[in-house]
């Protein structure tokens, strides 16, 4: 099988310039790839990648192992991953950054068996993660450790046995979870913190979902469904 994987490190020489840019185009199985980025303002990407308009962060393959670290303040990781049964760990510290990954949309792989892990410390982030399209996640392994307030995470997985465990400590967190699929998914939200909000819906179409949600702190809004293929509801 044939490989390709280049990295273009995007360094502006201004001194009032504010960004630093990694372009990662990866096709072929068993890659293994780890980036890390220091400092504040800096972009993976990327999907809408701003700056100097780089494009893209595009991984191709199966097997891959990827590990990315962003330490600071107003970083973004943007892009897609066509992957089945990768690993991938993500590691942000820091404030107002932005995540925002699709895994396979189009169905180039099926996107199953994966490892994910997303660990977040810091306020005001904003995480997006789409995992898959028509039941593609099967055995998904996805893991959420978040400390911090005033986070939003954002999550659809088509499930195929897949499980969504988000450990998350802070006030003013933001959830909103999608689940559907064919196959039965988990979802665990274990949190500590005030004036949450949550939005969770299970719909794997005429199968079996299993949801837990623990939670210690005061106000906030709560709101789970899960519906497979009944009357539509909402809260």
């Amino acid at each position: 099988m044939n490989k390709y994987f280049y990295i273009f490190l995007i360094m502006p020489m201004i001194a009032n310039a504010a960004d630093n840019e990694i372009y990662v185009d990866q096709s072929g199985a068993t890659a293994n790839i780890d980036v890390e980025q220091l400092g504040s303002g800096n972009i993976i990407g990327g999907t809408s990648a701003a700056a100097g308009s780089m494009t893209p962060l595009d991984l191709d393959g199966a097997s891959m192992t990827l590990d990315i670290n962003q330490i600071g303040n107003s970083n973004k990781f943007l892009g897609d991953i066509y992957a089945d049964s990768y690993t991938g760990f993500f590691e942000f510290t820091g404030d107002t950054n932005t995540f925002n990954m699709q895994t396979d949309p189009n169905n180039t792989f099926g996107a199953d068996s994966s490892n994910v892990n997303v660990q977040v410390t810091g306020s005001g982030n904003t995480f997006t993660l789409n995992h898959a399209v028509a039941a593609l996640a099967a055995t998904l392994d996805l893991d959420w450790t978040i400390q911090g307030s005033n986070n939003t995470i954002t999550s659809a997985i088509d499930y195929d046995g897949g499980t969504n465990f988000m450990d998350i400590d802070g006030s003013d967190n933001t959830v909103t979870f999608d689940g559907d699929g064919y196959a039965g998914g988990y979802f665990y939200l274990d949190h500590t913190g005030g004036s949450r909000t949550f939005n969770v819906q299970q719909h794997s179409t005429q199968d079996n979902d299993w949801l837990k949600i623990t939670s210690v702190g005061s106000s906030g809004t709560v709101c789970v469904i899960q519906n497979d293929q009944g009357t539509s509801t909402s809260c």
